[in-house]
């Protein structure tokens, strides 16, 4: 997985991320958790486009080159930022469940309109973007 470096900025119930390597990515909300959050979709969204559009993706530069710019101010913070980019192709996997927790995956998926595929697919991005 490739990770940017976002810088996060706010207070009160105004946030921001900026993604100085993806210009035009960012991400906006009430806390910062938020804000996160939001730049992981707008990063996806971002990088979809220019791959659709036949760009090729920036190199995430690394903290330490983030740092020597002089694009922090006062009062921002760095913050990963994973990119979730779909490769367009499913793989099938086997994976191994309890009986119990196989059943509530079903009916939580089923409740939902989802597949067992869609579901446990949308729980691991949850899982991977609340991973900061």
């Amino acid at each position: 997985m490739t990770f940017y470096i976002g810088i996060l900025d706010g207070s009160g119930d105004v946030w921001g991320v900026r993604i100085p390597d993806c210009p035009g990515a960012y991400g906006a909300g009430e806390s910062a958790e938020l804000a996160v959050a939001s730049a992981i979709k707008g990063l996806t969204a971002w990088a979809g486009a220019a791959v659709k559009d036949g760009a090729k993706l920036p190199n995430p530069r690394c903290l330490a080159e983030i740092l020597a710019s002089g694009e922090i101010e006062a009062g921002e913070t760095t913050v990963l930022v994973p990119l979730l980019l779909d490769s367009g192709r499913t793989i099938r996997v086997n994976t191994t469940f309890d009986a119990g927790l196989l059943d509530a995956i079903d009916a939580a998926a089923d409740q939902r309109g989802l597949t067992r595929s869609a579901f446990l697919a949308s729980a691991a991005r949850e899982k991977i973007e609340a991973q900061r």
